[in-house]
């Protein structure tokens, strides 16, 4: 399967409500895209670097804020060195970490945090376990 159909099918799939992810992508820890959905913005090198700052040493962002193309999150709860969740108004975006990639999802209203976690760490979990 093509990185593209990982973001495609398990990403922005329907969430069982007829909605989907605002954007989603996989990347690698250098902030190459492996695959990206048509929306997705454009990331920044210090953006990259800060998330990997971040996954390194948990807590890295919760001054600055969490910058994704440069759209500001406000850092909330994740797992530390494993998951950062950030917020922004009735959307955000969650970031988990897997041995090689960041699986990236982006949600908006009607879609619920929980929603977007469930996907992107399930798909990461599952990266993780096939050794990626």
């Amino acid at each position: 399967m093509s990185w593209q159909n990982y973001v495609d099918d398990h990403l922005m799939c329907d969430l069982g409500d007829g909605h989907t992810l605002a954007a989603a992508a996989i990347m690698g820890h250098d902030g190459s895209v492996w695959a990206l959905s048509a929306n997705f913005p454009q990331l920044k090198p210090e953006e990259v670097s800060g998330i990997m700052s971040d996954f390194a040493e948990p807590g890295h962002l919760a001054p600055t804020g969490l910058f994704l193309g440069g759209t500001k999150y406000m850092v909330i709860q994740g797992e530390p060195g494993a998951v950062i969740r950030g917020k922004k108004g009735s959307g955000g975006v969650t970031l988990k970490k897997t041995g090689q990639a960041l699986v990236i999802g982006i949600y908006d209203e009607p879609v619920a945090p929980g929603q977007c976690n469930m996907v992107v760490e399930r798909l990461g979990d599952y990266l993780i376990d096939q050794g990626l």
